[in-house]
């Protein structure tokens, strides 16, 4: 893919629930989307598991965004979820990717402790133990795929893409949000062409 994420391209949204493009950072860079759920409720474009996107051809997409997905994998998926995400992108394709911070959520029981609420959420409020497990009230529901298997911290997360073999890795926390943002590419970019891929897509630490 280009260098410049302003030229635009395919945008693989995994995971994507109920959100859309405009919902990413990706909104106003003009690229197309293709939704992938596994659940036909939030009527994605295709329907199946981050582990096994049979329906995505091999390097079809420019960009990856996986928001709070790889949290619901068991540990040993997540490097499988990794290499289907290198395996269609495109030579010099991106993977954003955003989940639960265990440090911050750490930080977070010891200080008022398991289940008081962290942050109200639009699904209503959050507590440390939603945050690490899954969200109660959608498990009691019978959304059995919305329990969290698994959890990084900033520098688990980094060693988890690097070790699969993303060329370069930048990631960041965000202790008041209670999550992690990375950005990975496929192969080698520029460095002042990387560093501009990361402000664009990466939040700032203080963002509302």
């Amino acid at each position: 893919m280009s260098h410049d994420l302003n030229i635009g391209g395919t945008l693989l949204h995994v995971g994507c629930g109920p959100a859309r493009i405009g919902d990413t950072p990706f909104a106003s860079l003009g690229w197309r989307e293709i939704r992938l759920d596994i659940d036909v409720a939030v009527a994605p474009d295709l329907i199946g598991s981050m582990t096994a996107m049979d329906q995505v051809a091999d390097a079809s997409v420019d960009a990856i965004f996986s928001s709070h997905n790889i949290e619901h994998l068991e540990a040993h998926e997540v490097p499988i979820a990794l290499a289907e995400f290198q395996r269609v992108l495109r030579p010099g394709g991106l993977a954003l990717i955003t989940c639960p911070d265990l440090d911050a959520i750490a930080a977070q029981i010891l200080e008022h402790g398991l289940t008081p609420p962290a942050y109200q959420s639009p699904a209503g409020p959050i507590s440390p133990l939603d945050m690490i497990y899954g969200h109660r009230p959608s498990l009691a529901a019978g959304q059995r795929f919305m329990a969290h298997r698994c959890g990084f911290n900033q520098a688990a997360l980094v060693a988890t893409l690097e070790a699969v073999g993303f060329a370069q890795v930048v990631a960041l926390s965000r202790p008041e949000r209670f999550d992690l943002w990375a950005l990975a590419s496929l192969e080698t970019w520029p460095a002042m062409a990387f560093n501009e891929a990361a402000l664009t897509l990466l939040p700032r630490p203080a963002d509302a």
